[in-house]
C-alpha cells in the first residue's frame, strides 16, 4: 500500500510501519525530493521492476519486512542494478547485520529511531553519489567512443584534444590535409587515423617519404611504368599513386620534394589522372591526400622552393601537432602507454614509474618527440636505460599489476582522507565506495596507524 507515489521517484521508500513510512515520506518531500512509499518489497515490485543502471535515484528499505526482507532486496538490486545506492533502516539490535550488509554493497544504514534530518542527509548524499556515478558512466562511454574513434592519439593536453577533434570532424570527408609538426611528433599517426576513420579504411594506405625518394626514381615509383619504358623495365609496374587509388596516400616530408616533381604531382592532383612511364594512356585515380611537413611552408613558398599552387591544393585543412616540449602533460600518459606496449612486445614486466621519475620525464625537452619517448620506454622495459639518458631510473624493480593497483589505491585513499581531514564518510562519498569497504582498506594499508584517518565525518 502506497503512502504516496510519483511517476519519476528519486527515492523508493519501503517501510511496513505506516506511521513511520508516512512521516519519512513527508520529511523527504519537504526536503524537495520525489518519493514513492511502499509497505513491502512485493508492493514496490512495479517500481523495482524498472530498476536498471539508468535509474537516477536511491532505495531506502527497512531490513525487517513482511515477505521479502531488506536484505533480499539488497541482493536483488546487486544483481540488477549494483550501482544504485540502497540505504537500510535497522532496529538497534540489527547493527552488526547492517554492517555486514554494507560489506555486501549497501550504501549506508539508518538506525531507528532516527531524526528526519538524519534520513534526509543520508538520502541526499546517496543521491549525490548516484549522480556522480551516472556522470562517470556517461563520461566513460564518451571517452570509450572517442578512443574507439581515435584510439592511438594519446594525451590529455588541449592541443592533442584539438587534434582529435579535427580528425573526427574531417576524417569522413575527402578534404586534403596538411599535417605540420617536428620530426617524431606523430604526423603519420594522424594520417593513419584520418584514413582509418574514413570511408576509405578498407582501401590501401600508402605512405611515401618524399625526402627519401631520389628524383631519378620519382616518376617510376609514383606513376609506375610499362614494359620497355626504360632499360630494365621488363614488366608493367603499378606506381604508388595508382596502387593507393580508392584509399589514402600520405606524402611525408613534402617540403623536401624538388620543384620539378612538385609540378608532376600537382597535375595528378588537379586532373585525377596519371600516365605510367612509357604509356600515353591516362589512368584515373581516386585519392585522399594527406601531406606532412615540418617548418614554415609559407616561408618555403616565399623563398621559391615550394609551389604556392601545390600548397593550396594540399592545405585545405591544417593539423598542427605541437612538440612534446609544448604539451608536457602528455608525456607521462604517453610513456606509460609505451611501457605497457613494450612489456607485451618483449615479454618483460612493466616497470612502475615513481613520482620523481615522472617529474624528471616531464622536465626533459624530448627533441625527438614521441619517437624518442617510445624508444626510451623500450630501453626502460629492457632494463638498459639510465636516469641521464631517459629521465628515469633504468633497471628499477618491476611491480606486478596487483601491486601497482594497490600502491595507486593506497595513494588515492590517503590523499582523499587528507583532503577531508580524516572524515571517513566524506571520503567514502567522494571515492564512491561504502564506509565499511573504506574502513577495511584503511586498515589493510595501515593508514589509520599513520594518523591519516583520524575521525569520522557524518
Amino acid at each position: 500500500m502506497n503512502a504516496t507515489t510519483t511517476d519519476n521517484p528519486q527515492v523508493i521508500f519501503i517501510e511496513d510501519d505506516e506511521l513511520v513510512r508516512r512521516a519519512s515520506v513527508q520529511s523527504l518531500q519537504l526536503a524537495g525530493l520525489a518519493v514513492s512509499g511502499y509497505g513491502s518489497v512485493e508492493a514496490a515490485m512495479d517500481a523495482l521492476g524498472t530498476l536498471d543502471e539508468r535509474f537516477a535515484g536511491v532505495i531506502v528499505s527497512d531490513v525487517r519486512l513482511p515477505g521479502a526482507s531488506g536484505l533480499d532486496l539488497l541482493a536483488q538490486c546487486h544483481d540488477t542494478a549494483p550501482d544504485v545506492p540502497v540505504i537500510l533502516v535497522t532496529g538497534h539490535g540489527d547493527i552488526s547485520m547492517a554492517v555486514q550488509a554494507m560489506r555486501d554493497g549497501a550504501y549506508d544504514f539508518v538506525e531507528k529511531p532516527f531524526a528526519s534530518e538524519r534520513l534526509v542527509d543520508t538520502v541526499r548524499r546517496a543521491l549525490e553519489r548516484r549522480r556522480l556515478v551516472l556522470e562517470n558512466v556517461a563520461l566513460r562511454r564518451e571517452l570509450a567512443a572517442r578512443d574507439a574513434l581515435v584510439p592511438r592519439i594519446i594525451g590529455r593536453s588541449a592541443a592533442i584534444g584539438e587534434v582529435r577533434r579535427l580528425i573526427v570532424n574531417i576524417a569522413p570527408t575527402d578534404a586534403p590535409v596538411l599535417v605540420i609538426g617536428d620530426t617524431g611528433a606523430g604526423k603519420e599517426l594522424v594520417a593513419r587515423s584520418l584514413h582509418e576513420l574514413s570511408p576509405r579504411e578498407e582501401k590501401p594506405f600508402v605512405a611515401v617519404n618524399c625526402g627519401a625518394l631520389p628524383e631519378s626514381m620519382f616518376e617510376s615509383e609514383m606513376f609506375g611504368y610499362e614494359p620497355g619504358a626504360f632499360t630494365g623495365a621488363a614488366k608493367r609496374r603499378i606506381g604508388k599513386l595508382e596502387y593507393a587509388s580508392g584509399g589514402t596516400v600520405f606524402l611525408d616530408e613534402i617540403e623536401s620534394m624538388p620543384p620539378p616533381l612538385q609540378v608532376k604531382l600537382l597535375r595528378v592532383l588537379q586532373e585525377g589522372t596519371l600516365e605510367r612511364l612509357g604509356s600515353n594512356q591516362p589512368v584515373r585515380v581516386d585519392l585522399r591526400v594527406v601531406a606532412a611537413a615540418k617548418g614554415d611552408m609559407q616561408a618555403l613558398v616565399a623563398a621559391g622552393t615550394f609551389r604556392r599552387d601545390l600548397l593550396y591544393r594540399l592545405n585545405v585543412v591544417t593539423i598542427d601537432v605541437p612538440p612534446l616540449a609544448e604539451r608536457r602533460e602528455d608525456i607521462v600518459p604517453l610513456i606509460e602507454h609505451f611501457v605497457l606496449e613494450a612489456a607485451v612486445r618483449y615479454g618483460r614486466p612493466a616497470p612502475m614509474l615513481t613520482a620523481r621519475q615522472r617529474a624528471d620525464l616531464m622536465a626533459r625537452d624530448w627533441p625527438g618527440n614521441v619517437r624518442e619517448l617510445r624508444n626510451a620506454a623500450d630501453r626502460l622495459v629492457l632494463g638498459i636505460d639510465t636516469a641521464s639518458s631517459a629521465g628515469v631510473a633504468g633497471g628499477g624493480p618491476a611491480c606486478a599489476l596487483k601491486e601497482r593497483v594497490e600502491q595507486f589505491e593506497r595513494a588515492v585513499i590517503a590523499e582523499v582522507l587528507e583532503q577531508h581531514g580524516g572524515a571517513v564518510s566524506a571520503a567514502a562519498d567522494e571515492l564512491q565506495i561504502g564506509k565499511a569497504t573504506l574502513y577495511e582498506k584503511i586498515k589493510r594499508y595501515g593508514l589509520a596507524e599513520r594518523g591519516e584517518a583520524g575521525k569520522e565525518g557524518g
